[in-house]
Parts: C-alpha cells; structure tokens; sequence
C-alpha cells in the first residue's frame, strides 16, 4: 500500500480500487496523534494530511529524550527528520537505532539525521534550484535540500555564487532553467536574493544567514536587506533552511501536479 501521503491520494486509490476500504482506513488513521510518555506528542499523520514530514527540532532535548522522540516517529511514519543535531544526540540516535535495524543518515554540514523504515519518496515532484552566496550559507542551504528531496523534490544545487563576483550568478543560473521555484541563502548584506529575483520568472524564497560581523550582523543585515527587496522575493527568517525547503516544495510540488 501507498505511500500515500495526503488525504487526497489515499481517496483516489480507494476510488481507483488501488487499495481496499481497509487500507484507506489504516491510511487515514494515520491522522492520529500519538504520545510519548509525558514527553511528546508526535504528529505522525502530517505528511498524509498536508504532505509534509513532522521535522522533530533537536536544539533543547535531552539525547535520550530526542532518541525516544526520534525511533518512535520512524516506526510510526516510516521517516523521521531530526534537525539541529549536537555531537551527544546523534551518537545516542545512532546507537539507539542500530538494533531496529532502522536506515540511518547523517549530514554533518546540515546537522540533520534521517531515520526509516522504508525507502526514500521517489523525485519527480517539482524542480527546485537552492543558490548560496557563500560557502558559509551551505549549512542553512543543505537543511532545505534535504527537506525538500525527503518531500520528493528533485534538487539542483549551485554554491558559492556571490555577488562579489556577479558573473558567477549567471552561469549558475543557465543550468536552472526548468525549477519551479528558488531557495537562495545569503548572509552579511544578504544581495543574491534580490538579484535572482530581478532575473528569472519564479518564485524566490530568500534565507538571511547568520554570517557577518559588527554592526547588523549575524543575519539581521541580510534579513532587512532582503525584507526591503524591490524584486518580488519572499523571505524566511534568520537560518530557517528547513522552513525555506517545506515551503519551496510545497510550491514545486503544485507546479508538478
């Protein structure tokens, strides 16, 4: 059965006679919530009801409190994102799994673990470029990728193509034609954003990063430069790469469809 992973599609396959009236039941209970112990209460119906993953936040967890957290999502929805991972909660995640024999992925530049229980979702569900303007935006830019390729996006990368040399933004955006929609991190003065969406006829979701020094930085340059865009540009806060990845396939995905 399925993945289906929205209400929508559980309904067609019932009324395409795919899955029987039971199947589509199991489906749709998975709209319930489900507790752990007195820690959690996991949303593990979210990516049938509105087609994306609960992401659990790892910053603030105890590691074994994350852990449970974590495997408990992964064998009730198959996936499991755990983002803003520290050195102590993954090395407890990975131990905690093994014996479950649950697939494990680390990304140590996005900080971001995946467990399942099944294979990944299959890619053909919109196109999205991610731009950075500088190697130190590629941890922000990678949490997006990730989110978006769980949410069964295809990915196009370019990185490192900064307004200091302008001419590297248009080379990366020639093998770009064909994306739905763009995520482009910057920090210190936050410009790419802008310029991007003066250039093509999609979507630009811009990501203030945390980079620069001084006055108005960490991010909060780059934020108001991006807030205050001439181009039409819509604009996440400081560091938000997962939430810059849900909202660009969101967008991806409507386009496919």
């Amino acid at each position: 059965m399925g993945p289906y992973r929205t209400v929508r599609e559980v309904l067609l396959a019932f009324g395409d006679g795919r899955i029987s009236a039971d199947e589509a039941e199991r489906s749709l209970n998975a709209l319930v919530i489900e507790a752990v112990s007195d820690l959690a209460r996991l949303d593990v119906g979210r990516g049938v009801r509105c087609g994306l993953p609960e992401i659990v936040l790892a910053e603030g967890k105890e590691p074994d409190d994350l852990a449970e957290i974590a495997l408990r999502l992964a064998e009730s929805a198959g996936r499991c994102i755990v983002s803003r991972v520290s050195e102590e909660q993954k090395k407890t995640i990975e131990a905690r799994a093994a014996p479950l024999s649950l697939n494990y992925e680390y990304n140590d530049r996005a900080r971001i673990i995946v467990l399942s229980r099944e294979p990944p979702p299959t890619c053909g569900r919109g196109i999205i470029g991610i731009l950075t303007a500088g190697t130190a935006d590629i941890r922000v830019a990678e949490e997006a990728r990730i989110v978006a390729e769980e949410m069964g996006c295809t990915v196009k990368t370019s990185y490192d193509v900064g307004v200091a040399g302008i001419h590297r933004v248009l080379t990366a955006l020639k093998g770009m034609g064909d994306v739905d929609v763009f995520i482009v991190a910057a920090g210190r003065e936050g410009t790419l954003p802008a310029i991007v969406a003066g250039l093509v006829d999609r979507p630009v979701i811009g990501v203030p990063v945390s980079t620069g020094y001084g006055y108005m930085g960490r991010g909060e340059a780059a934020l108001g430069s991006m807030l205050q865009s001439c181009a039409v540009l819509g604009v996440v806060n400081i560091d938000a790469g997962v939430i810059a990845g849900a909202f660009a396939a969101q967008i991806a995905r409507r386009g496919a469809k």
